[in-house]
């Protein structure tokens, strides 16, 4: 931990491991190849089956162990119980931090230590592959767009020990993911400040191949509409269940319809509808599109825009109409 910290604050760094084997070295690793060198690393292990816990042995961090498999809540729970530090900084078993992450939480902290500061994943993920920085890319743009975003995601968080014992915790009940969107809401309704640090930055480790990408659009959408439809803000610009996102379904519905209309009554402005929509969700999108070329390039932003029009919509919308149905 050699280098220089910036501020005085003690920073506790908790993750919350399930059978995290694969990533969890990488985590651990770049955290105490750190600049920063006044932290703790809190790893709360949730009835891992796999050899993650002898991997964490290795390494200088304080190990919390959970008698039973209890939920990424619980874990993340424990582990503030267990901080002793003036900040918390929430990273996950399959985050790698920068350099200077550490260093930027703190500053964050002392920007605003009444507010819940988030960060994001870095455009580019930690294992390049091509679903992987499309995802990576995707929540940097959705999450970043906001200085005061709808939540803080707990892959990079930064609250202080006294502002989160006084919230009471990430609500154990509750989902499975989405614990972090249902905690900020909370504490936004009780007068507390979100902000982001679009510098605070995790390169995540995703290994998302073609239908792990589709399997985690499904999921996600699933449980975001159970929540949203709870939460009567089913069509809030809010994060990665974002404006832009949203646009995209409905229109890959919409131009489903128009083809299917045309093939059947050969009526040529059905055509002229679907390219007009078409080119109505490439104008909705077109900053995160910007984004995409930006950090990736025009070649893999080509082969993004295809795959985020043509057929990520389908897994989204599947998950959303099961989502609703089962809400």
């Amino acid at each position: 931990m050699e280098g220089t910290s910036t501020g005085r604050a003690f920073l506790s760094v908790i993750i919350p491991n399930r059978n995290g084997a694969r990533t969890i070295g990488k985590c651990l690793d770049a955290l105490f190849e750190s600049r920063h060198d006044n932290f703790e690393v809190i790893i709360v292990d949730d009835s891992s089956t796999d050899d993650s816990v002898e991997i964490i042995e290795r390494y200088p961090s304080r190990l919390v162990t959970l008698p039973g498999h209890s939920g990424a809540s619980a874990a993340r729970n424990a582990g503030a119980r267990e901080a002793r530090g003036e900040v918390l900084f929430f990273i996950d078993s399959d985050c790698v931090v920068l350099k200077d992450t550490l260093d930027i939480a703190v500053r964050a902290y002392y920007a605003r230590p009444q507010s819940v500061t988030g960060g994001t994943y870095s455009p580019i993920s930690h294992d390049r592959k091509f679903f992987s920085t499309f995802q990576s890319l995707f929540i940097n743009y959705s999450e970043t767009k906001h200085p005061n975003p709808d939540y803080v995601a707990t892959h990079a968080m930064v609250i202080s020990k006294e502002l989160f014992e006084q919230s009471g915790g990430f609500d154990e009940d509750f989902m499975p993911i989405l614990e972090d969107v249902e905690f900020s809401h909370r504490l936004r309704r009780g007068g507390v400040e979100l902000r982001m640090e679009p510098t605070l930055q995790v390169e995540h480790i995703f290994h998302y191949s073609f239908w792990g990408s589709l399997r985690n659009a499904f999921r996600k959408s699933f449980y975001w509409t159970m929540y949203s439809m709870r939460n009567r803000d089913l069509f809030r610009d809010s994060g990665t269940a974002s404006v832009e996102l949203k646009s995209n379904v409905f229109s890959w519905f919409a131009c489903v319809v128009f083809l299917a209309l045309f093939l059947v009554t050969g009526q040529g402005a059905l055509l002229v509808a679907l390219a007009a929509t078409c080119c109505l969700n490439l104008f909705v999108n077109m900053n995160f599109i910007r984004s995409m070329a930006r950090a990736a390039g025009v070649a893999f932003t080509l082969g993004a825009v295809l795959y985020y029009t043509a057929l990520y919509p389908l897994p989204v919308a599947a998950g959303g109409l099961l989502g609703a149905l089962r809400s």
